[in-house]
């Protein structure tokens, strides 16, 4: 088991700080330690569990200068984008927090002189791991509810991002009773020590491959899972789209924090009679994008590292090789650092392996369709399931598409980001439980029923 992980600057290559890998025994030492919590904190009132989450988020909210830097320096995210990330953040605490109170709300049926109750009770510990894209609000969406709802928290951050991690488990372990979460630090291994101690539920955002690992693990005890995996979310662009409003989308939605988003649209699938006005727009739009450090005045920072990079650089040198024409970008940029230039690609097919393995990389991916219909089967043709989105200059045809795609979240002529208390939801291989909502709220408890009559 390694007992260091390097944490590198994706701006530079240089190491940022050398970080002690928790040992089997200081994981279990954490399990520990939350489990003694688990007894008093599921006891304490909603109320005040509330009033503590209120301070969190106005403490975090303070924090977003300096947490921001941590996230640019170990992620290489956009220094106004990390901000920015801290501020929504604490913003979604509140949110949480109004639907933890629904949520834990006690129902009462009643039938004839029969009532039963239905309480809401906590699982016990939780562990909590998180991946490196979004090191602050992917956390704070699991362990806001997890402990809301009266669980303690066991969490490990991503290696690539220990010092976020440990930022935001500070902010949270300031207002919280001892033991209520616990941090651990390292790689694989301390997730696999973590996932074989003496937990009772797992919430984990990471990848598909990772996933399945984690749900074979918690196989051999039945240990209760949410699990909100990888996308290789599909953007259906129809003849009569509004070009003008997909094609900012379409650019934007691909390289965001260069390309490494769940939800970043990674195929396109564009209805012939409008591809060459699309694509030519498109390259205007890409022309514009700069690349540089977070910390600079750029469109795009670095990738995460250099293993992700060459992941990306593998796919686009089997595109090309395939017959897939780079239109524009493909290379890497010289010098220090993980840098890719933003990239284009056009003549593809389901052979191309960046049209049916998640890239998470800053890659725009065009595929020319004869007809809606094939770019509803070719987009349901995967075992991803997360988001989607359609473009057309009818609604109603939009919302129909939108009924057959086989994705938990979809837009139309807009993002997959809906109203407030909807659920973050993957289906397929996507995902397994959800996110957000009250119904996602009360997956980290188990019903209690207590029936009697009057």
């Amino acid at each position: 088991m390694r007992k260091f992980i390097l944490d590198i600057n994706p701006a530079t290559g240089e190491l940022v700080e050398k970080i002690k890998c928790s040992s089997p025994g200081e994981v279990a030492s954490g399990v520990k330690l939350a489990r003694k919590a688990s007894k008093s904190w599921h006891l304490v009132p909603m109320k005040k569990r509330a009033h503590l989450f209120k301070n969190i988020a106005k403490d975090l909210a303070k924090e977003k200068e300096k947490i921001g830097e941590l996230i640019t320096l170990e992620m290489g995210k956009l220094y106004k984008s990390a901000m920015g990330e801290v501020e929504g953040t604490a913003y979604a605490i509140e949110e949480n927090i109004i639907l933890a109170e629904k949520a834990a709300a006690v129902e009462t049926f009643k039938e004839d002189k029969q009532i039963t109750e239905l309480h809401r009770h906590p699982l016990g510990v939780v562990a909590v791991i998180t991946p490196w894209n979004f090191p602050i609000g992917m956390p704070e969406s699991l362990l806001s509810p997890a402990i809301l709802m009266g669980n303690t928290a066991v969490f490990k951050p991503s290696e690539n991002t220990p010092l976020t991690g440990k930022a935001l488990y500070d902010v949270f372990n300031k207002h919280l009773p001892k033991g209520v979460i616990n941090l651990v630090q390292g790689a694989e291994e301390v997730g696999e020590a973590l996932l074989k101690s003496d937990i009772d539920m797992v919430a984990f955002v990471g990848s598909q491959a990772v996933g399945k690992k984690i749900m074979e693990a918690c196989s051999h005890n039945l240990t209760r899972l949410v699990l909100e995996l990888g996308g290789k979310d599909p953007m259906i662009i129809l003849k009569d789209a509004d070009l003008n409003r997909a094609v900012p989308y379409a650019v934007h939605g691909s390289l965001r924090n260069s390309g490494q988003v769940c939800v970043s649209v990674e195929r396109i699938y564009v209805e012939e009679k409008i591809a060459a006005k699309f694509e030519k727009m498109v390259l205007e739009e890409v022309k514009k994008y700069t690349v540089g450090s977070g910390f600079e005045d750029v469109s795009m920072g670095p990738m995460v590292s250099e293993v992700q990079r060459t992941h990306v650089m593998n796919q686009i040198e089997d595109a090309r090789k395939k017959g897939a024409k780079v239109i524009f970008g493909g290379n890497k940029i010289d010098g220090d650092g993980f840098f890719l230039e933003p990239t284009v690609i056009t003549n593809l097919s389901e052979r191309h392996d960046i049209m049916t393995t998640e890239t998470f990389g800053p890659v725009i991916c065009i595929q020319k369709v004869k007809s809606a219909e094939e770019a509803l089967e070719k987009a349901n043709h995967s075992s991803f399931g997360l988001g989607a989105t359609v473009w057309t200059g009818s609604i109603a045809k939009g919302r129909h598409l939108a009924e057959r795609i086989e994705s938990g979240m979809i837009g139309v002529n807009q993002g997959i980001g809906g109203v407030s208390g909807t659920p973050w939801v993957g289906i397929k291989q996507s995902g397994f439980g959800y996110l957000g909502s009250v119904d996602g709220m009360r997956q980290f408890t188990s019903p209690k029923k207590i029936s009697y009559k009057v």
